[in-house]
């Protein structure tokens, strides 16, 4: 009787050489999905002492618990970096030099989270005098996913700048998948940032936001289009949104020339490709909304009332 296990076997290992464009064999070591995700939880408790720890820490030994986290993300960084360095540039550097470059690179983002943890606090500021609903700032932090999704994407485009392949997306996508916020490591963002509920947002690579912008769920600021596929690398795809900008649910803003200028408010469900003017307000006009009862619809009647 045949073994169904190596029958099994037999099948995905043929597919493996008729598909060959999804393996990653006899090739270089790419960075740990797994490990980056346990680094990004492990960065966000230095960035936030006290709020994704199971137990109380004392002010008494901030140091020594810092200083032990520290040294475990250094070494475990630089090795997902030295992984990324290798698969990018294989035969540009030797080991040694892969390496010094990785401890370097590594070291240079640590030395960053100072001034990130600077730019979150504004962030948590504008969620918390941005929502009335929120009773605190503790409370932003530890319930409102926006500023899991935000402090990882401050992170991961620190290594973006760095030109860190793989690991920025990867730490972003986990954010995605934890908090349904698909924030690109490369989109830059300004200071007094907040995205309110937040579930199906989308910011793009190449969009530029300034200072105190708010958004709210279901936002995206997309491209135009990706038909031209690598060809656009690198060129300017996504919207400029500059500062004091609201934009409400379900708003679309597309194209790498589309400015939407100071103090504007965009509100919902519209769909806009080009710029706007600051201190304009965008709406959908001529929306009629009807209201009748489910028995006078079925029978043909028109409704008492339109809003």
């Amino acid at each position: 009787m045949k073994d169904p296990v190596t029958d099994l076997t037999n099948q995905l290992v043929a597919s493996y050489a008729r598909s060959g464009g999804i393996n990653h064999l006899d090739g270089r070591n790419l960075p740990s999905k797994t490990a980056i995700a346990s680094i990004t939880v492990d960065l966000l408790r230095l960035l936030f002492p006290g709020f994704f720890d199971q137990t109380t820490i004392h002010s008494s030994e901030i140091r020594v618990v810092t200083a032990t986290l520290m040294d475990s993300i250094l070494g475990r960084l630089e090795d997902e970096i030295y992984k990324s360095l290798e698969y990018s540039r294989p035969s540009e550097l030797e080991s040694q030099d892969l390496r010094r470059a990785a401890r370097e690179l590594t070291l240079d983002f640590l030395r960053n989270l100072p001034r990130i943890r600077e730019i979150l606090q504004t962030d948590v500021e504008a969620a918390f005098n941005g929502d009335p609903a929120a009773l605190s700032k503790e409370e932003i932090i530890v319930a409102y996913p926006f500023i899991d999704a935000i402090a990882v994407q401050r992170m991961a485009h620190e290594l973006f700048k760095k030109k860190i392949p793989l690991i920025p997306r990867i730490m972003t996508e986990w954010a995605h998948a934890q908090t349904g916020m698909d924030l690109h490591p490369g989109a830059t963002i300004g200071s007094h940032f907040f995205i309110d509920h937040g579930t199906g947002t989308v910011i793009g690579e190449t969009c530029i936001i300034g200072n105190n912008v708010k958004l709210y769920h279901g936002v995206t600021l997309g491209a135009r289009s990706t038909s031209g596929g690598q060809e656009l690398r690198g060129k300017k795809r996504h919207p400029t949104i500059e500062d004091d900008v609201t934009i409400y649910p379900g708003a679309t803003i597309l194209g790498g020339e589309t400015v939407i200028g100071a103090g504007s408010t965009i509100g919902g469900n519209v769909f806009v490709m080009q710029s706007v003017p600051p201190h304009s307000l965008v709406v959908n006009e001529d929306v009629e909304v009807k209201v009748m009862s489910k028995k006078e619809r079925q029978a043909g009647k028109k409704p008492d009332f339109q809003i």
